[in-house]
């Protein structure tokens, strides 16, 4: 497919002012295609050519101010507009359109459980001439009226309040200007729960074979959402710019959620079935909050060109957990973010394929559609979080409303955000952006302590070149509760530093970026280090303890911190932790990645053991039933790292765990497919677990399962299934991929490393962007690392020409295996 480049954008934009697009879809014509008709109404401001975007099945005919156009003159998904002259103009494309099975353009999916069928439409970036027929860049608004023919017993959900129309027909009021990847289609015979909030129509919607699980979660979810619109409406003056606010839950969604204007639609996993510790429905009220704060930044103001993605994903991201500590009874989320998100920006800005958080050189949309990683997100949103600390955020808010005054219903860039925040400061702001957005990785700031007895300096040693304003924790032995440290003080430091910081008495442990507030790395000097050994649990904070976790993370992935002394730390401190986010975020990086790859596979039985005595202790401490989250977590770790399957096959034939929880099918399935890791179940359980749960969710654990078992016959199969054929759905292809490689299978698999990258790359150009990221994220032989499955990968960059999509998650994939080796060998040294 032609990829549109920005040179080509410019041009268009110049050329043409787009008025209105007038589309009908028809949804009854099949299981396959369906009908799409398109009206364009534009201007040309001068005489010139240009060309449409479409991606048709079947192209019928286009006309051009009434007169006919040859649909065989469609190039690719380019349809050229020769010879306009100055003025208004009407295109109309009529075309068949196929289904899509992979998330993409017009996605389908028929419900398992019950055999109804659902679409929705996913049109970011380039997918909507998936759908209809579009001058596709971000910076060309128009007028969107929809009118949709769907079955009769449906309901159609659009941007804006549809009609029924009667005879399956819904017309859904014409949107304000917005750009085309923000169209939106929901279609199919939702459960919806309606209400009311400051005027506006408010709606959740989800499968039928759902209904129940939303309806239990209905007050909570309305809960949030009013109190994020009413928190976004005492900060922008600008009030909410669409005519409803509609929440769909779809399935075999790629994305967390999309922002679709009026039409946000979620991956409906967020409709918990199974049993959820409170950060994941903290996890959930965030992308609610982070997709409201979208309809202001990027839905009312658009960025101008994919370079400037961040202006919409860092300022959601940032508003989303913000929002959410102000507004909710979830007050607690920049413990979450600096575990979990922020973890994925360290990682992803350490890499080859790192960027700036405002890259310049986006040429493309192949290559923007690669820059939608942990730096655009949680880079972004760390040094939003560092500019708001440095600015104010009374200083930053007004900023934000000129943003939106000047902006509204049209483009922007970063140097028109910029000239909008410097509007009310008389800080450089324009440098802090060429410092914290134009650069690329990660600082690191050490302590160094210097003096004796009470008078002593605190040095910060800068290694990076970004201003930071950071909070310096000092921690004291509590002499009334051994093990517990309590904050002396805390200083705030602007780093580079002009002269050295008095502290006084040198304290137990000194905590660099203590709060979380600026994007580093940190270090200890060996006096804090050695505290926090026997002092880590005793921090008052979680967030304080977050950044120390963050921090052991960091010094073992750069070869500092032996893998084992991350698992000792996790070992002696664990047990006592009581924040949820916390204790899956170290469980989570301690068997992945320190038992899963920095270990060798004859140190893994060891680490496993350690793993497996830790979530015991966390499962007796947690008996008394006043801690069902850690709990939780413990229990679906426990089944994770177990090495021999007699207790968790004892819990999945009595249906629980001693003194529960009970097993809900998210644990029923996650017990098989660790037994068949093991080779303790075979194909007649897991059958009859499906016929238990048929749902969709249920077909994908039977697939996670089947490719998890120990048989040449169960390999061969679920390869062919992700590699030979195009029926697997995205989901299904990634359940498949998760089961397949396992590190106490590697002999088993081993034939297929080298194959990985051939196949890899054929399934990538023959399937598209979707199952390319699914394939290098997730089919991906992980467990292998050594230096041939490094040598292999490099090969195929260099030789074997794989899809954009692909290439980007292989060079990640490589880089975060060299840095696996580099571990190892750091500890052989």
């Amino acid at each position: 497919m032609s990829v549109l480049t920005r040179d080509e954008a410019l041009s268009r934009a110049k050329l043409l002012d787009v008025h209105r697009y007038t589309i009908e879809l028809d949804l009854t014509t099949g299981d396959e295609t369906f009908e799409s008709v398109t009206v364009i109404r534009f201007a040309a401001r001068a005489n010139g050519d240009t060309f449409v975007e479409v991606r048709p099945d079947t192209l019928h005919s286009v006309t051009l101010d009434g007169e006919p156009l040859d649909p065989q003159t469609l190039d690719d998904n380019r349809l050229s507009l020769k010879h306009l002259t100055a003025g208004d103009h009407e295109l109309r494309v009529r075309a068949s359109m196929r289904y899509s099975r992979t998330g993409e353009g017009m996605h389908r999916f028929t419900d398992p459980t019950d055999g109804e069928t659902y679409l929705y439409t996913q049109l970011f970036m380039d997918d909507v001439q998936r759908v209809f027929a579009a001058f596709d860049q971000p910076d060309l608004k128009a007028v969107f009226d929809l009118t949709v023919k769907a079955p009769e017993e449906w309901t159609v959900l659009a941007n804006g309040i549809t009609e029924h129309l009667g005879e399956g027909r819904w017309q859904a009021a014409p949107t304000p200007l917005i750009s085309t990847y923000l169209v939106a289609v929901a279609a199919g015979p939702w459960h919806s729960v309606r209400t009311e909030h400051s005027g506006l129509p408010f709606g959740i919607h989800c499968r039928r074979s759902l209904a129940p699980h939303l309806d239990a979660d209905a007050d909570e979810l309305l809960e949030i959402t009013r109190q994020c619109y009413d928190r976004y409406h005492e900060k922008f003056e600008e009030p909410y710019p669409f005519d409803s606010y509609d929440q769909a839950f779809v399935p075999e969604f790629n994305a967390g959620a999309m922002e679709n204007p009026g039409l946000v639609t979620f991956r409906d996993e967020f409709v918990y079935r199974s049993a959820v510790t409170d950060t994941e429905r903290q996890t959930r009220a965030m992308v609610i909050a982070h997709e409201m704060a979208h309809m202001w930044f990027g839905d009312l103001v658009t960025l101008q060109w994919w370079d400037d993605i961040w202006l919409n994903e860092s300022f959601a991201e940032y508003m989303g957990y913000q929002t959410l500590t102000e507004a909710t009874r979830f007050t607690d989320t920049w413990t979450d973010f600096g575990v979990v998100r922020k973890a994925w920006g360290y990682d992803a800005d350490q890499r080859p394929t790192t960027h700036p958080v405002a890259p310049e050189n986006v040429d493309d949309t192949a290559s923007a559609l690669l820059n939608f990683d942990g730096i655009s997100y949680a880079k972004g949103a760390s040094a939003l979080r560092q500019l708001v600390t440095w600015l104010g955020e009374k200083d930053f808010l007004a900023g934000i409303n000129t943003h939106f005054a000047r902006h509204r219903f049209a483009n922007a860039t970063l140097a028109d955000f910029i000239d909008s925040l410097a509007a009310h400061t008389d800080r450089d702001v324009h440098a802090w952006a060429d410092a914290w957005l134009r650069t690329t990785g990660v600082d690191t700031l050490t302590p160094t302590l210097n003096g004796s007895n009470g008078d002593h300096t605190l040095t910060v040693v800068h290694k990076g070149s970004r201003p930071h304003r950071v909070a310096v924790g000092l921690y004291d032995l509590d002499l009334g509760d051994d093990g517990r440290l309590t904050l002396r003080e805390r200083l705030e430091v602007d780093i580079p530093q002009s002269a050295p910081q008095p502290i006084g008495k040198r304290p137990a442990l000194l905590l660099l970026n203590d709060g979380d507030l600026t994007y580093t790395k940190i270090r200890f000097d060996p006096a804090s280090f050695e505290t926090l050994r026997t002092g880590l649990s005793g921090l008052p904070d979680p967030l304080t303890r977050a950044v120390v976790w963050n921090a052991l993370r960091d010094a073992v992935r750069d070869g500092e911190l032996a893998p084992t002394a991350y698992l000792e730390a996790a070992r002696a401190h664990l047990p006592q932790e009581t924040d949820l986010a916390l204790a899956q975020g170290v469980l989570a990086f301690a068997s992945a990645q320190v038992a899963g790859r920095y270990l060798t596979p004859e140190q893994r039985p060891a680490a496993l053991a350690t793993l497996s005595a830790l979530c015991r202790d966390l499962i007796r401490r947690t008996e008394d039933g006043d801690h069902p989250g850690l709990r939780l977590i413990a229990v679906r770790h426990f089944i994770d790292v177990a090495a021999h399957p007699d207790t968790i096959a004892a819990w999945l034939a009595d249906g629980t765990v001693p003194g529960g929880p009970e097993l809900d099918p998210d644990l029923r399935w996650r017990v098989l497919a660790r037994l068949a890791v093991l080779g303790a179940t075979d194909e007649t359980a897991i059958a009859a677990e499906l016929d238990r749960d048929p749902s969709a969710t249920g077909r994908e654990g039977a697939a996670r399962c089947r490719a998890a078992l120990p048989d040449a016959e169960a390999k061969r199969t679920a390869w062919a299934a992700m590699f030979e054929g195009d029926d697997l759905s995205n989901y299904l292809f990634t359940a498949t991929a998760q089961g397949f490689w396992q590190p106490e299978q590697a002999d088993l698999v081993s034939a297929y490393v080298p194959r990985f990258y051939q196949d890899a790359v054929a399934v990538a150009a023959r399937r598209g962007p979707a199952i390319a990221d699914a394939a290098g994220r997730w089919a991906f032989p992980a467990h292998a690392v050594d230096p041939d499955t490094l040598r292999l990968g490099e090969e195929c960059l260099t030789d074997a020409d794989p899809t954009p999509a692909l290439r980007r998650k292989l060079a990640d994939q490589l880089d975060d295996l060299t840095r696996a080796l580099r571990v190892r060998e750091a500890r052989q040294a």
